[in-house]
């Protein structure tokens, strides 16, 4: 005799026990989830609230670092949200989430890896763990959640990873960061081809500054970093663009006039032309030395 297999809630997880959603459905059938990274705050509390209101979605797993902020999500946003505290930089807890991925009987339908980190200087203000830290999180991260994420979703649903901007060129005094955003912007728009055999679509999502606290935890105080933020968007606005883009199929999302410009003039002007402009807005000189304290 078969006996039905547990269900996400019922199994003991280190992720702790989250009550069940009731969606009146038989057993049978599949949850429809959205997997959400950098789920607490900015861009991707955004994502949550319009993932949230689709109605085909059962549930929103959110992932984020701090147990505590993403409880305070779920009271706000209610009993779609799943909290999951985990660090995307550790791959034993991505490799965790895969094993409760195939015993809770989902289908991933929006997948968006929005979780990032950054530091605004030159590179010798950085240790190697916290350099190593930012590769692992930002391309690392990306690449394991897809490779966990795949083999859950049917056809028809989507990948939405966050790049940057910044991706478009090298930005020295930003430059790890601007580099892990180019790898992101490249691999998402080569997956998005590798995956139209399974229907699945990729949208690498480039937007601007964005009001988000992300820019209190990269600014350092660096002799030499980026101060100029032109152009700063909220981030619902970003949001709202990158899933009906994604939604459209389009491997790539860029919202506003200024992005896009910069868009255009990377692909037009040669790299080393557009550092020096770079540079200049930001009020950087390079040949200068940081006064000795």
């Amino acid at each position: 005799m078969l006996t039905r297999q547990k269900t996400l809630h019922e199994m003991h997880s280190p992720f702790g026990d989250i009550p069940p959603v009731n969606t009146g459905r038989e057993e049978s059938y599949m949850k429809k989830i959205a997997v959400i990274t950098g789920a607490s705050t900015g861009l991707g509390r955004e994502f949550v609230r319009i993932i949230r209101d689709k109605r085909e979605i059962d549930e929103i797993w959110a992932i984020a670092r701090h147990r505590d902020k993403l409880d305070r999500l779920r009271r706000q946003m209610g009993a779609k949200i799943i909290p999951i505290p985990m660090d995307l930089s550790d791959p034993s807890r991505i490799e965790e989430l895969g094993h409760r991925l195939a015993q809770s009987g989902v289908e991933i339908c929006y997948l968006i890896n929005n979780a990032g980190y950054a530091k605004f200087c030159s590179y010798g203000d950085l240790n190697v763990s916290d350099s190593l830290n930012m590769i692992n999180l930002n391309i690392g991260g990306v690449v394991a959640m897809g490779l966990t994420c795949i083999p859950y979703m049917p056809v028809g649903s989507h990948i939405i990873n966050i790049a940057s901007q910044a991706a478009f060129q090298p930005l020295p005094y930003q430059n790890l960061y601007s580099s892990t955003k180019a790898f992101v912007r490249n691999y998402t728009r080569a997956l998005h081809v590798e995956l139209k055999d399974r229907g699945i679509s990729a949208t690498a999502v480039c937007p601007g500054w964005l009001k988000t606290d992300l820019y209190d935890r990269a600014e350092i105080g660096a002799a030499k970093a980026t101060s100029n933020f032109f152009g700063m968007t909220a981030p619902d606005r970003v949001a709202r663009k990158a899933v009906a883009d994604a939604d459209k199929g389009r491997d790539l999302s860029i919202y506003g006039l200024y992005v896009n410009f910069c868009h255009i003039g990377a692909k037009l002007l040669p790299q080393r032309t557009v550092m020096k402009i770079w540079l200049r807005q930001q009020r950087i000189d390079p040949y200068s030395r940081p006064s000795q304290q």
